[in-house]
């Protein structure tokens, strides 16, 4: 429910959810239109189909229990590589890499800060770099902090970057708004500190 969705507007949501929906095994027996309705006005609706399908798939094969493992978890359909590290690293304590939008945005900015941050080759680096930087412990803590820090002070737009305590060695800062000089010929800040909103 919080892929690119504000929290304020999944509380409530999550908590009806939780009510209709306690277990994967009433996800899974609940017909598919009930769960689109219960999910609505939360915006792609795909996801609760996907959802009843990863639940039904995890009572036929996995008793009602998602794996504890990447690669099966991953074989679901709907079940991406940020979505596995997610649910590896908060519901399992596993050390998971996580690339949600806000991670992604700080990576890049922190450690590439000019290119194209959606690139492939750049998505790849990303993933190496949040793989890089997991902790083998508290990697839920470590995860849900830095998805914390690109929603709240490294955000999409006016980061606050003088509340940053990476600025001296982020590559983006630079460029940054709040650490210009305005000159009076209009916006000097590189195409890159865009892309990297």
């Amino acid at each position: 429910m919080l892929q690119q969705t504000q929290v304020e507007r999944v509380l409530p949501k999550y908590a009806e959810w939780l009510e209709k929906y306690p277990s994967l095994e009433s996800v899974a027996a609940a017909p598919v239109e009930d769960l689109v309705k219960t999910w609505y006005p939360l915006g792609y609706n795909v996801r609760p189909r996907r959802l009843h399908a990863i639940a039904r798939e995890s009572v036929e094969r996995y008793g009602g229990r998602l794996p504890s493992d990447g690669p099966t978890l991953r074989s679901f359909k709907g079940i991406g590589s940020y979505t596995a590290g997610a649910i590896l690293s908060f519901a399992f304590r596993q050390a998971a890499p996580i690339l949600d939008t806000n991670v992604a945005r700080v990576l890049f900015r922190v450690f590439i800060g000019r290119g194209e941050p959606k690139a492939h080759h750049t998505r790849k680096t990303l993933w190496a770099v949040s793989a890089a930087l997991v902790p083998s412990r508290h990697a839920f803590d470590f995860n849900q902090a830095l998805m914390d820090f690109g929603a709240m002070v490294c955000t999409a737009r006016k980061p606050r970057c003088l509340l940053c305590p990476m600025t001296s060695m982020c590559r983006a800062y630079p460029f940054n708004p709040e650490n210009e000089v305005p000159s009076g010929r209009g916006d000097r800040r590189p195409p890159a500190w865009k892309a990297g909103a």
